[in-house]
């Protein structure tokens, strides 16, 4: 099945998906610093940038770490992921120390860049939100100035087993001229 957009977007937005099914081939540290490279260049408040990445690649001490904290669900299609990064994100400005309201928003962008960059390498990339932010808090030594976000799986995919792609709601459903108006 091809996603088909109702108006002309670049093919990199409806070729992005979140598969599970990965292969368990390793990825190698220039795939996975290409993908972190691209949400270096993502926009923040102020140029903040309060994004930070915690990653461990399976078969190293650091991926029980945040392997332990997923949901069993999650740990079931995890296990043939090659690297997990937890995305956490800095809650006050760096330049005056001040609340940044909008570090969960820009730290999203991040994680899209991360998205649209596996996308077209290749790559497959699925954010987590089903594990327990204490216990990766705890595990990974989060400073109390940080939010945990959200985990990442990334992993070649699983080219023996077809996902269908997901559907998205129309526009018409999503966006409201001048007033709340939902339908």
């Amino acid at each position: 099945m091809t996603r088909k957009p109702n108006y002309e977007v670049n093919e990199i937005f409806t070729n992005r998906q979140s598969y599970k099914l990965m292969s368990g081939e390793e990825i190698t540290d220039e795939e996975l610093f290409t993908l972190l490279e691209a949400a270096r260049w993502a926009p923040s408040s102020f140029n903040d940038q309060p994004w930070r990445f915690i990653y461990a690649k399976k078969g190293t001490p650091e991926w029980n770490l945040m392997f332990n904290a997923l949901m069993d669900v999650n740990k079931e299609w995890v296990k043939n992921a090659s690297v997990l990064i937890t995305l956490i994100s800095r809650k006050n400005y760096l330049h005056n120390e001040k609340e940044n309201i909008k570090h969960t928003f820009d730290s999203g962008a991040a994680w899209e860049n991360i998205a649209l960059q596996a996308s077209i390498k290749g790559l497959s990339t699925r954010a987590i939100g089903g594990f327990d932010k204490s216990i990766a808090k705890e595990s990974l030594e989060v400073p109390d100035e940080y939010h945990v976000e959200i985990m990442i799986a990334i992993g070649k995919p699983n080219k023996t087993k077809e996902e269908i792609p997901s559907e998205r709601r129309e526009l018409k459903q999503l966006v409201m001229k001048g007033k709340f108006k939902e339908e």
